[in-house]
């Protein structure tokens, strides 16, 4: 069998969350499984020197629009949350206290279509329990489960979101899963 692909994403990134739409079956179809792991933005913001693009002049403006243009591309139902952007650090720990993609896909489809604040930590307890789920997000071994998540991404090199690797190949942007695709098949 071959090895899992690493998927990376913050809950709050929109390119994340059309990603999350496209990996699964890309991954299907060269017959892989896909390794979702959350990450905090924040975080590699800090350890690049940037940050969130509706907050760099002029990139800002564009990012809005192209969010939204790059989720009709997609086909992918989206509106720009409002507050945007948000922490992401209660649906981080939720998603590792249970391991439950179901959860990550509530969790962005909250955010980035039914515009529910995910950044707020009983909004992400509501959304895990409408899955049956009941994560404890101050439990402080699922912290540290957290931060060494988050920390072993930066170690890998993870500095955006949408960011995956594959055979130890990274590629960053919804907009690199043409090459992803190829590589998946044929690496080059």
């Amino acid at each position: 069998m071959k090895p899992p692909i690493d998927f990376y994403f913050d809950f709050s990134s929109p390119y994340g969350y059309l990603a999350s739409h496209k990996i699964e079956p890309l991954a299907a179809k060269v017959g892989r499984e896909v390794r979702w792991r959350p990450m905090l933005l924040g975080a590699a913001f800090k350890a690049t020197g940037s940050g969130p693009l509706p907050s760099i002049p002029l990139k800002g403006d564009y990012a809005k629009r192209d969010f939204l243009r790059s989720a009709r591309f997609h086909d992918v139902p989206f509106r720009l949350p409002d507050p945007f952007p948000v922490s992401t650090v209660s649906a981080c720990r939720a998603f590792y206290a249970t391991q439950d993609v179901r959860l990550a896909k509530a969790l962005l489809r909250a955010y980035f279509v039914d515009n529910v604040n995910i950044g707020e930590a009983d909004n992400v307890l509501k959304v895990a329990a409408s899955l049956g789920l009941k994560p404890d997000l101050n439990d402080q071994a699922i912290k540290d489960r957290t931060r060494a998540e988050v920390d072993a991404a930066l170690a890998k090199g993870v500095f955006g979101s949408p960011y995956v690797i594959v055979d130890g190949e990274p590629f960053w942007g919804v907009d690199r899963f043409d090459q992803l695709e190829r590589w998946l098949r044929e690496p080059f």
